[in-house]
């Protein structure tokens, strides 16, 4: 752990954004679906944004124009991800060395399709490694971990490997602590990276060998065990209708907090990029999209419709409005 004052490293982040998304079953690259008026990348990089990265690394692969395209001008760097020369999550952060040449400290790896990761969560990671050498790692548990990696655990409780379901034996496979995929290393991964090998039931390079690496050369590798509700990710649909649901309500709570009245909280849909001014009223059914401003003291009728708009502090919109 940090010490309080103590200096970080600095900190690099890589999100992983190459694959194809095809439960899916889209034309739009993965991360570029929507859920509460963002898309899942951009609830990436505004939870990650408060740790101060020195560099933010997307790498991508099918359809990965897309993804240059609507977040250009962000000061991310992008790589593709080169298929011919392998696959897998280690070869993904093998791949983005290519555009940390140069950097020397932390890298943080996420995937893009974590939309509900905070920032707070992010932080208590990065201060768990603090300025050792090493890595460390979000858990969490879970009812049914069919699909996910496992924690193995040692005697004494420490994290011992992460083993694929496709890898892991009958009693690994009754494990409900998973890895869901945030990682925290030191300088050294990269060149850790290049010794993957992909002799297992996949054929991929994982970077979940690379635990089994640092603990080889003596290295920790720390846990945090984190809250499910946050380390969701969006494959299908049905997924995606999850993380609408959860990051709405938090944006919900956020306004009732602030001083805004709601009539119908349940009934009423607010976009992440609203801002709405201390004694509104919303009324039942509101749904306020986009940038929409809403000014102190106005109210808004029930049933209206606004994208984009900009309401005045004390004005009054009628029921059904369309804006």
């Amino acid at each position: 752990m940090t010490a309080a004052g103590a200096t970080r490293p600095p900190l690099a982040v890589v999100v992983l954004a190459a694959g194809e998304g095809k439960r899916m079953n889209s034309r739009l690259h993965k991360v570029l679906h929507e859920a509460a008026g963002r898309p899942l990348l951009e609830h990436i990089l505004r939870a990650v944004a408060p740790l101060n990265p020195t560099r933010t690394v997307v790498v991508v692969g099918y359809s990965g124009d897309e993804v240059r395209e609507r977040f250009a001008g962000r000061g991310l760097t992008f790589v593709t991800q080169d298929f011919s020369t392998g696959y897998g999550t280690g070869h993904a952060l093998r791949e983005s060395a290519a555009a940390l040449e140069g950097f020397t400290g932390n890298v943080l790896v996420l995937n893009g399709d974590g939309p509900l990761l905070t920032s707070a969560t992010l932080l208590a990671l990065v201060n768990t490694l603090g300025n050792e050498s090493g890595m460390a790692l979000l858990t969490c548990t879970t009812a049914d971990p069919t699909g996910l990696g496992r924690i193995v655990r040692n005697g004494n409780g420490e994290l011992s490997a992460i083993v694929e379901e496709k890898d892991a034996t009958q009693a690994e496979r009754a494990l409900n602590e998973i890895n869901p995929g945030v990682y925290l290393f030191d300088s050294d991964v990269f060149r850790r990276a290049t010794l993957l090998r992909n002799d297992n039931a996949a054929n991929e390079y994982y970077i979940t060998d690379l635990p089994k690496a640092y603990l080889a050369d003596g290295y920790p590798v720390r846990t945090l065990l984190a809250d499910e509700r946050e380390l969701l990710g969006v494959n299908d649909r049905a997924q995606l209708a999850t993380a609408e649901r959860i990051l709405r309500q938090r944006v919900t709570d956020h306004w009732l907090k602030a001083g805004v009245t709601m009539l119908d909280p349940n009934t009423t849909y607010i976009d992440d990029g609203v801002a709405l001014g201390r004694d509104c009223v919303l009324e039942q059914g509101v749904v306020l999209r986009g940038s929409s401003r809403v000014g102190e003291g106005a109210r808004i009728g029930a049933y209206s419709v606004l994208t984009d708009a900009a309401v005045p502090a004390g004005a009054v919109i009628p029921p059904h409005t369309v804006s």
